[in-house]
C-alpha cells in the first residue's frame, strides 16, 4: 500500500496544484474495514427510511390525522414495502452517482480496468459495458460532454494556443466558458467538474470554499 505521506498535497494557490490534482494516485482508494461498512449500512438505512416514512400509505394516514406514528408500524408489510421501494430509490441513485464518477475518472484518464476493479473488482470488459462513455478514444479536437452534479460539460482543445478549455452548464442553470488556460485534458476536465459541483441543484454539496 502506498504511504499516504507520499501523495503531494498542494494548496489550491499552488503553481502545481492543477498538476498535482489530474495526476492518478495509485492505489486510488484503501480498502472499506467492517466498521466502514456498518456506518455505511446506518447511513443508508437512516436516508431510506427517511424516503419510505414519506411515501408509505400508512404514514401518510397518520399525518393526515395529525396523530404520530408508532415506530413499530414501520415494521407492517405494507411499511416494509414502502421501505423495499425506497431502497430500490437507494440504488438507482447509486447507479447514477456511479456513473458520473465513472465517467469524470475515466475522462480524466481512468481505464476501464481501473474502472473495474474499484467497482467490487468486476472485469474490464464488464466495466466498458456498464459506462460505455465512460473512457473515450478521441483526437485532441473533438469535444465529448459529460454529465455530473445534475449538469453537463464538454472540453474542448485550441490547437493554436494548444491549450484546453471547457463549457459547461450547472444544474441551476448557469453557464460558463473558461479561457484556454488548462495545460491538460484531465485538468480541464477538473475545472469543468468543480464548476457543476458549485452550481449543483440545492441539497447537493458544493466544494468547500465556494
Amino acid at each position: 500500500m502506498m504511504d499516504a505521506t507520499a501523495v503531494p498535497t498542494p494548496d489550491r494557490n499552488d503553481e502545481d496544484f492543477w498538476t498535482a490534482a489530474a495526476a492518478l494516485v495509485e492505489p486510488p482508494w484503501s480498502e472499506p474495514d467492517q466498521g466502514d461498512a456498518f456506518t455505511m449500512d446506518e447511513r443508508v438505512h437512516d436516508a431510506v427510511r427517511a424516503l419510505a416514512e414519506r411515501i408509505s400509505t400508512r404514514a401518510q394516514a397518520y399525518r393526515a390525522a395529525d396523530k404520530p406514528l408508532d415506530p413499530v408500524l414501520m415494521a407492517s408489510p405494507d411499511a416494509q414495502l414502502a421501505l423495499l421501494r425506497a431502497l430500490y430509490e437507494a440504488k438507482q441513485s447509486v447507479e447514477r452517482l456511479a456513473e458520473s464518477a465513472a465517467t469524470v475518472a475515466g475522462r480524466s484518464g481512468a481505464n476501464y480496468a481501473q474502472l473495474g476493479a474499484a467497482w467490487g473488482g468486476i472485469k474490464r470488459q464488464s466495466a466498458r459495458l456498464k459506462w460505455p462513455h465512460a473512457v473515450v478514444r478521441k483526437a485532441a479536437s473533438e469535444s465529448i460532454p459529460f454529465h455530473h452534479a445534475g449538469g453537463t460539460a464538454a472540453v474542448h482543445h485550441d490547437a493554436d494556443a494548444d491549450a484546453w478549455w471547457y463549457t459547461a452548464t450547472g444544474a441551476d442553470g448557469r453557464e460558463t466558458e473558461s479561457e484556454p488556460v488548462h495545460r491538460t485534458y484531465a485538468e480541464a476536465i477538473a475545472g469543468a467538474t468543480e464548476y457543476l459541483l458549485a452550481h449543483a441543484l440545492p441539497g447537493r454539496q458544493a466544494p468547500a470554499g465556494d
